[in-house]
This record gives C-alpha cells, structure tokens and sequence, in this order.
C-alpha cells in the first residue's frame, strides 16, 4: 500500500517500548523500528505538566538519536494529573489502588508530549496535547479486580483506558489516542505541516 507521506525516505525510529505507542503508529501505515531509550523519568514538583511531557520526549528521542545517523526518531511521554498532583506510574499494587481511589469519581487530565528528531541534523519538532477525562464513582471491588487481572504497573495513573477500565469513564474531553499514550492526530497533522523544516 503506497503511503500517504514519504517521510523524505528516511527510516523511522519509536523511542519506546510500550505496546500501546507501537500499534497507535501502525494506524498510519508507516514501517518503524522499535529503540528503548531506557530515560528514567523523574516527575519533578517545579515542573508544569506541559514541560514535562515534552522534556521527557525530547530527551528519550535524543538518546536514540545518538545511534542512528540519519534516521526519524520519534519520543513521547504520558503522565496523569489530578488537580496539582502528577500520578506517573504505580511503584506497587497499594500505591496502584491509591492513585484509582483518587481518580474515583472526579476529572483528570492526560498530558502526552511528543518529539521528533531528525538524527542527521539534530533538527526536531515537539508538542503536547491534553486530554480531560472523568471517571464515575468507583467501588472498593471494581479497584480490586482491576489492579489483580490488568497490570496496571508500566501505565501512568494505574490504567489503560482501552483494557477493562473503559467501564470507569464517564466522559472525555479532547483526544483518545492521547489517553492510550500517543495523540496521533495531533502528530500527524503537526509532521504534515512542519516536517519540512527538520529537512
């Protein structure tokens, strides 16, 4: 199948491991190879939101960047945040059950940012998008069964809203690809525009 844009004939790179990420990207049928940038992310307290996510990408993009000569790199990051509070990713199934109980019934707001970098030129684009996101009153049982059968563990605010906690949602206010942890319009329509400057 031929592709929409030709990414100028350059080899594309996902600086990341999630599954999730990986099968958002294949949506527009574009070939990638998988790099881990292995980033410890640190969710800093002097940090807005909007800062971090795009810190983090831009840096996880970067450290791939280093080993690839001429090659798209692509980064992102995802944090939950409720109200002044950013939940990054459970440290075990007591502090998973916590961050659920905070989010029970309430809105939140989902930040993703996203980087590219071309390695030849260590020229890049990076943005963010928020989504708002307000779960229905959960009960002590569903909590449970949740964190026991779904892994909330390498997801930011203890859940994936495209596995069984799709039942927690009340509402959602912007894009769902960046709840799952890529907002591929936005991308998509961004590379469109500016890519070209990169070149």
């Amino acid at each position: 199948m031929k592709k929409y844009f030709d990414w100028y004939g350059k080899p594309i790179i996902l600086a990341s491991k999630s599954p999730r990420r990986s099968k958002i990207l294949k949506l527009i049928n574009i070939d990638f190879k998988i790099h881990s940038s292995d980033l410890h992310e640190k969710n800093t307290k002097n940090t807005t939101p909007t800062q971090l996510v795009i810190d983090h990408a831009y840096k996880k993009a970067k450290i791939v960047a280093h080993f690839y000569k001429n090659s798209w790199i692509i980064g992102a990051d995802t944090i939950v945040v409720k109200g002044n509070t950013i939940l990054g990713k459970p440290k075990d199934k007591s502090d998973a059950i916590k961050m659920l109980h905070t989010l029970s019934g309430v809105t939140h707001s989902v930040y993703t940012g996203y980087c590219i970098i071309n390695s030849s030129n260590k020229r890049y684009l990076k943005n963010y998008v928020r989504t708002d996101v307000t779960f229905m009153k959960l009960l002590d049982e569903m909590i449970e069964y949740y964190v026991a059968n779904f892994n909330p563990y390498d997801k930011a605010g203890s859940y994936a809203i495209q596995d069984f906690s799709a039942v927690f949602v009340k509402e959602i206010k912007g894009c769902f690809y960046n709840v799952v942890g890529f907002p591929l319009p936005a991308f998509y329509s961004h590379i469109l525009k500016e890519l070209h400057t990169c070149i």
